[in-house]
């Protein structure tokens, strides 16, 4: 099969695009014919090295944790899906970027999702899900989403909104009306925000989502009165150290159908900024790397 790979640590400029080995599923996986898989920060920074120490890999590797397309294979004990079914789903920490994928969680893609929009659905899901998850119930309450307009951000919008909750979002002012349009009430980041909330929400903001680690998360924890009412997913460096909630992705199946579920009822579709060819696989990492991505990148196989 043709694949995206990096024989050493580096730059863009160690991806190449060559024959490798199929990979066949173990027990309890399933293989996909990938026809599109999704670019996120954790792909990039495994390839630069930079978190080899937490995610170490074997070279050389092939970028990816998310993709989307048609089983072709299952393996042993696998049941609820079929050869030829459309699913979206999760593998290892690398091994997406490929025309054969093997995924350990999976749903299946819903019929109104493109291609595109299901390869950028996965992991997006169950981290937002997972940042989610700490805060309670959200009816009824005002959250503050740092960071709505990226991947994680906006699903946790969605999922929010459709949970009954009033949804504050911060992103820059290039991103307010996308943000307007996910249901959340738009506001910029950064100094002032305490204020800015206090005008938007004069009855306070209940809890707080960090998805940015943009270094605000003290101040989130001062916003909304309690360390144990925010969440991040990005921040491991002042998480533990504030005592705030500190959510990772997880491989399971269960929120990808509630995604899925979501989907099927109009009130989650991943939004998509860029779509690469898989030539193109440098330029969507390269993309990725600047920090200011509108949804997701996914690279066409």
């Amino acid at each position: 099969m043709r694949a995206a790979r990096y024989h050493e640590y580096g730059g863009v400029e160690t991806l190449v695009i060559e024959q490798v080995p199929d990979p066949r599923p173990g027990p309890g996986e399933i293989r996909v014919r990938v026809a599109a898989a999704g670019v996120n920060p954790v792909d990039w920074k495994v390839r630069s090295g930079a978190v080899s120490a937490v995610f170490p890999v074997d070279l050389p590797a092939i970028p990816g944790r998310e993709a989307a397309g048609v089983v072709d294979e299952t393996g042993e004990g696998v049941q609820g899906v079929s050869v030829g079914d459309r699913v979206f789903g999760l593998g290892g920490i690398t091994g997406a970027t490929a025309e054969l994928a093997v995924l350990s969680a999976w749903a299946h893609a819903p019929a109104t999702w493109t291609d595109e929009e299901a390869a950028g659905a996965a992991l997006a899901s169950v981290t937002a899900f997972g940042g989610l998850k700490p805060l309670g119930p959200l009816r009824g309450r005002t959250l503050l989403v740092e960071g709505a307009a990226g991947g994680v951000g906006s699903a946790a919008v969605e999922f929010a909104v459709a949970q009954g909750a009033t949804v504050i979002g911060t992103a820059s002012p290039r991103n307010h009306e996308f943000l307007i349009s996910l249901g959340a009430v738009p506001t910029t980041y950064g100094a002032g925000l305490a204020e800015r909330l206090a005008a938007l929400a004069p009855n306070g903001v209940d809890i707080a989502l960090d998805t940015a680690a943009s270094g605000s998360l003290a101040d989130l924890v001062t916003i909304v009165g309690d360390p144990a009412r925010v969440s991040t997913i990005a921040d491991h460096a002042n998480a533990h150290r504030l005592g705030v909630h500190l959510a990772n992705a997880e491989n399971d199946p269960a929120l990808l159908d509630e995604a899925a579920r979501l989907a099927g009822q109009g009130q989650y579709t991943p939004r998509i900024e860029r779509t690469y060819p898989l030539e193109g696989i440098a330029e969507a990492h390269a993309y990725a790397e600047r920090g200011h991505t509108r949804g997701k990148i996914v690279v066409r196989i």
